[in-house]
């Protein structure tokens, strides 16, 4: 089972040590961050995030229940409160041999339910790399809807990632739970 806690500088070296390539790093965070991830850059990163009541962006390490290890990492950004709509972003599971295992679905989970229960959003959206199966089939799994397809919104040396824009609503999300 996985618990989110708010992220915070104690988890910052974590991060670090799993986002150990460029690649790896633009497909987490997009344009957000340069390689490579250092503490001054997650300071930024939780500036003015966590206080939910009035931040527009809530970071959380994903937590095994019963380890109590620190095994990934979500965002939900954007956060709209007069239009009840938020963004999934920078989902990681941390350690590359747990993937394709059913943690990022439940990392996912964790985090439909903050923002269908606790925050009372009615649309939840995301922005997954085209190449990136997985990640697909994951929300995809979790009951996340194909929008669209951004065609080669970033560039990355010689050529272009596509982008699948995905959401969900909260009568899909109440209907699947």
């Amino acid at each position: 089972m996985i618990k989110l806690e708010y992220f915070t500088p104690d988890d910052f070296q974590s991060l670090i040590n799993w986002i150990d390539n460029e690649d790896l790093l633009i497909n987490w965070a997009g344009s957000q961050f340069r390689f490579p991830l250092t503490t001054e850059k997650l300071d930024w990163y939780l500036k003015d995030a966590n206080n939910f009541e009035e931040s527009g962006t809530l970071i959380y390490k994903a937590v095994d229940s019963e380890t109590n290890e620190v095994i990934g990492h979500i965002s939900l950004t954007a956060i709209n409160r007069s239009n009840r709509s938020a963004r999934i972003t920078r989902v990681l599971v941390g350690n590359g041999a747990q993937r394709g295992k059913g943690i990022g679905e439940q990392i996912m989970k964790a985090m439909m339910r903050i923002g269908f229960e606790d925050i009372k959003l009615h649309r939840m959206s995301l922005g997954v790399y085209t190449f990136n199966e997985g990640g697909i089939r994951c929300y995809k799994k979790c009951g996340f809807n194909t929008d669209g397809i951004l065609r080669d919104i970033k560039r990355h040396g010689d050529s272009y990632w596509s982008m699948v824009e995905m959401s969900i609503l909260e009568d899909e999300w109440r209907a699947m739970n």
